[in-house]
């Protein structure tokens, strides 16, 4: 991963708001050159650039590179001055080794500014806004549709429980046909109500049985209070539509991804690796800069898949699971191993060296899709098909 060690003679540090930013200087020496609020605006963010570069080889750092922060880097880049990231949670520890605990722009910039010069190794790169950055965004934005997705789905099936429990375990919240119904019709007692007929017209794409064991389990609970039935029946129509029009929006961004990336040849390689799908490989190649890692142990921990070792002395030396790194891509990559474990080759065969050794199901699943990311460096370095 690039370093930034330096030497520089200025640190800007900047505390990026929506509205405003607060910049602050730090030279080499240790003294503050300057500590003012800037505009969000292009022509305010040159002029504080220009007069830290007037010291020398300047480096600006951000408490975020996305979004509000996207200004800050652009107009860095423009000037010529290295940017780098740190990480707002690295920020908020780094302010508590520093004297008193106000919380103000003024102290969070210097803070930054001066762990940038203290701690170099806490900074991240900025990555260049390439050809996959309109990737990247449709990407985001399609995540930000699953989580939407999850959510409505558990709140779905929480009413539903409450209702009829009955009916919400024969139900796939999540198939069209069931979505359809639920939209139109309501809940488990506006589809009794609607009655058998109506009910036999909105399931004829259902699997076969699926209809007649749902109907079945509309009998299965006492009807509860009116005013739940009404209240029922908003808000399984409003969750229904939502659950299907994220659904829809989800398909088409997922698309117009594949369809960017589909030129991409590290895509197409990684598409080789065996349990690699198109998101996974699509996650892979938005997320990772591959010239970033010396080597797989460095994009391992980038992706939260080693251990975290703890020691003190000789009286404790345990090891346990990370939480650190990219979560997104680690459970991307650890969900896409189970394919792995039920089926057969070397991936199969590790994963059952690991079961035999005493690991559990979950700590298996996470060693395999920790030695196939060996491959996946291999892959991303070289720019070449995975061949068994």
């Amino acid at each position: 991963m690039k370093s930034f060690e330096g030497p520089y003679d200025a640190y800007v540090g900047f505390d990026v708001g929506k509205l405003a930013h607060r910049a602050c200087c730090v030279l080499t020496g240790g003294s503050v050159a300057f500590n003012v609020g800037v505009a969000n605006d292009e022509a305010a963010i040159d002029r504080v650039l220009a007069e830290a570069a007037a010291h020398g080889r300047a480096l600006a750092v951000v408490d975020q590179r996305r979004n509000i922060g996207t200004t800050v880097v652009r107009r860095a880049r423009a000037a010529g001055v290295e940017v780098a990231y740190l990480p707002g949670i690295a920020a908020s520890r780094a302010s508590s080794l520093f004297p008193g605990d106000a919380k103000t722009d003024e102290r969070d910039a210097e803070v930054i500014a001066r762990t940038a010069m203290g701690v170099p190794q806490a900074l991240r790169p900025v990555p260049e806004e390439g050809a996959l950055e309109g990737a990247r965004r449709l990407e985001a934005q399609r995540c930000d549709l699953l989580r939407d997705r999850t959510h409505c789905v558990n709140r779905l099936r929480a009413l539903l429980l409450e209702s009829n429990p009955a009916f919400e375990r024969e139900l796939d919240c999540e198939a069209a046909w069931a979505l359809s119904l639920m939209s139109r019709v309501g809940g488990p007692w506006q589809v009794l109500d609607a009655g058998r007929r109506r009910y036999a017209a909105l399931t004829r794409d259902a699997p076969r049985g699926a209809a007649d064991r749902l109907w079945a389990a509309l009998k299965a609970a006492s009807r509860p209070t009116e005013a739940q039935v009404r209240a029922e029946a908003t808000l399984v129509r409003m969750l229904a539509s939502r659950i299907a029009e994220d659904t829809a929006l989800i398909a088409e961004l997922a698309a117009l991804v594949e369809a960017e990336v589909g030129g991409d040849e590290t895509y197409r390689c990684l598409l080789t690796v065996p349990g690699v799908g198109p998101r996974t490989a699509a996650q892979l190649v938005l997320s990772v800069d591959i010239s970033d890692f010396e080597d797989h142990d460095h994009l391992a921990s980038y992706c939260g898949l080693v251990p975290r070792n703890r020691q003190s002395g000789t009286s404790l030396n345990s090891v346990s699971s990370s939480r650190q790194g990219n979560k997104q891509l680690k459970n991307l990559l650890i969900f896409s191993c189970s394919c792995l474990a039920r089926g057969s080759g070397y991936y199969r065969e590790y994963y059952e060296r690991c079961r035999d050794r005493g690991m559990p199901h979950k700590a298996a699943i996470k060693a395999v899709a920790r030695k196939r990311l060996k491959v996946i460096y291999a892959v991303m370095r070289d720019v070449r098909p995975y061949v068994a």
